[in-house]
Formats: C-alpha cells, structure tokens, sequence
C-alpha cells in the first residue's frame, strides 16, 4: 500500500461493505512506505487489516514463493467466497494464491495499466506477459473506463472483451462538493498572495507523472506573468530531480513543493488549474476531486482521461508532451473562469463511493450465482 489512487480505492470500498453486511479483510504489502506513510493518510479505522512483509514488488524469487506462501495460507485461514486483487505485485500472487486456496471468486482490477510510460520494454513486456497469467486465474477482470478497456483487449491482448467489465471509481466527494471556492485556508498555510492566479499538479512525483514538463509550463507561465505560483502536491522518488529543474529555471520562488496533505478540499478550492501532465494514466482521482470540488482541469489526453473528462467537455484535453498548448490552456482558463457546476454534478453523479459499492454487490452476486453458490 502506498499513497495513490488504487489504496484509497480499497480503503473506501472495505467501509462500504462492511456497512453491506460483508466481513471484509484488507490484505496488503508491509514496509517502510506504508509505515511511515499510509496510516497516517488514510482513516484505516473499521478495517480489518493484514500485512505480510514479503508481500512488495521484487524480482528475488525466494522473496516472492515466501510472499505466494504468506498469502496461500492467510487465505485458506479466512476461506473468503470472494477474492479483490488490486495492482501487479498483489495482483498476480493474490489471484495464484487465491486459485490454490480453493477461492471460488477471483476478480482483478486494472487500475491503470504499466505498459506505457513506465519501464523499458523488456520489463514492460514482463509486465504483460503477467498480467495475462493473472487473467487465466480470474473470473474477471475490472477496469475503469472503456477507453483502456479496449486498450487492454485489442491492443496489449490481455484477455478477450467479454472478460473485461467497466466499472467507473467510486470516491467518497462530499466533502470536496461542500467546501467553498476560494477558501483561502491553502493559500495562507503557504504563503501564497490571495490574488495571486495559481496552478497545480497533485500525484506521485515518478517519471510517468511528467512533472519535468509541468515545470517547463510553469516557466513560460511565469514568463507571462511573475505573479503566478505553482504548487506540486506529493511526494516520491523523484522529488530531488525535480527540485533542482524548478532552482534551474529560476522558479524557486514561484513553485511550492508541498508534500502529501490530507485535506486535499483546501487545495482544490484555492487553486485555479489543476494540471495533469502524465504519459500515461487510468482514473486519476485528483482529477475527479477537483472537478467535484469546482476547481477546472487541464490534462494530458492519456488513458483513461479522455472518457474522464467526456471527451474535451468537463475539461482541456491537451496532446500528450505538447508545451505550448499546455501553456495556452492553463492561460484561457484562468482568464475565463466557468462556475464548474456541470463537471460538478457529472462527477458526483458518476464517481461516488455508494454507486461503486452497489454496483459491485450485484457484480459479485452475479459471478457466484454463475458458480451456484448463492
């Protein structure tokens, strides 16, 4: 488990179900991350969780038949009618683990899949060659739009369509519906002038996020007008590098690094443009908050994005690594503000975390019913 979209995912839907009359586990790699990090970012209370040290990503082979081992036998301890994989690692050893176990239902969702913009392309071709074992061990697998649906049938030949079902995320948004624009509370925690036009980028600071050209932007914003700030909300590996190109393009003012905060609503109420940059992307979910908190969106045309955003309608779809287009967007927006009530109503409707839990009640009834076992 770490700070991301997939972990807030399963924590939101292992509360849900609990209140379905389920009696859930959440099972999930330990380590240093997930000590120092995720307890503190997400409520874990009400949750029954399990944490097998050898359960992380690694390419030791003793490391992952100890992993494999670990969760055989946690599952055959708890005999679940219903195993969820989530990501590669847990993905692939949770649904061996699972068929070996005697599970009768085993489904996997594909959150977004690391065959672009991730690793080379002989871990990328590893990667696929896994994920399609994974699906021979599944019932079904689950992805989140019908964009990378397509993607994961016709062009990576993962497993045939009829084995792939779409269900949109499910978030819990009221919060980011109720708070106020511009609230003010972010700004003044940085130090950051209330009149001041900002833009940001939230997520995990690793190469396919593509902050390197969110700062390049940033630079020619600034050029434009040296009174804007930037906000990078997050953290990881890549935070160092990116830190030095912000002091090389003399942007060491102007750009505000501000690690993982909790309550994300104040980010999005103050900021102006959220920015996404990546290479790649499934769902993500700093996309579906700001627009359900009012805060407008400019973001790569990746992945899942682009059925996200409707097409270009709740949102600037820009090409992937196009500067220019990026800096002119992120420009018409902040000087023709739209009140966000459509993005709103449309990311409320579409992504809240009840819709998600009852649309998985029936999916799950359904895959044991096939079994007769309900």
């Amino acid at each position: 488990m770490r700070i991301d979209g997939p972990t807030k995912q399963a924590v939101l839907l292992n509360k849900e179900f609990n209140k379905l009359g389920y009696k859930t586990w959440l099972v999930s790699g330990g380590g240093t991350e997930y000590e120092e990090n995720v307890e503190q970012a997400f409520d874990l209370s009400d949750i029954t969780t399990l944490v097998p040290q050898d359960l992380r990503f690694s390419m030791n082979p003793i490391r992952v038949i100890r992993a494999l081992w670990e969760l055989f036998i946690i599952l055959r301890r708890l005999k679940p009618d219903i195993v969820h994989t989530h990501l590669t690692t847990g993905g692939i050893l949770g649904r061996i683990a699972a068929r070996l176990a005697g599970v009768p239902v085993v489904v996997h969702t594909l959150h977004v899949h690391p065959f672009r913009g991730y690793y080379d392309r002989t871990r990328t071709i590893g990667f696929i060659l896994t994920e399609r074992l994974g699906a021979y061990f599944s019932d079904s697998i689950i992805t989140l739009t019908a964009n990378l649906r397509n993607e994961l049938a016709d062009t990576y030949h993962i497993t045939s369509k009829q084995r792939i079902s779409v269900l949109p995320l499910g978030l819990d948004l009221d919060i980011y519906a109720e708070t106020p624009r511009k609230q003010g509370i972010f700004r003044e925690q940085f130090g950051i002038p209330a009149d001041a036009p900002l833009v940001g980028i939230v997520g995990r600071i690793i190469p396919v996020k593509n902050i390197a050209l969110f700062l390049e932007i940033a630079k020619q914003l600034h050029t434009h007008n040296p009174q804007m700030r930037f906000v990078i909300v997050g953290d990881g590996t890549g935070r160092a590098e990116r830190e030095a190109q912000a002091k090389e393009l003399g942007l060491q003012d102007a750009v505000i690094f501000t690690s993982w905060i909790n309550d994300m609503e104040t980010v999005y109420s103050d900021l102006d443009v959220l920015v996404n940059t990546s290479h790649n992307e499934g769902t993500p979910i700093p996309i579906i908050e700001a627009l359900a908190a009012g805060c407008p969106v400019v973001a790569s045309n990746v992945g899942g994005i682009t059925d996200l955003l409707a097409g270009g309608q709740l949102g600037k779809l820009i090409p992937t690594g196009n500067l220019s287009a990026f800096v002119e967007a992120i420009e018409h927006t902040i000087n023709n503000p739209s009140d966000g009530t459509e993005a709103q109503a449309n990311m409320l409707r579409r992504y809240g975390i009840e819709r998600l839990a009852q649309d998985l009640d029936s999916f799950y009834r359904g895959l044991l019913a096939q079994k007769g076992l309900i």
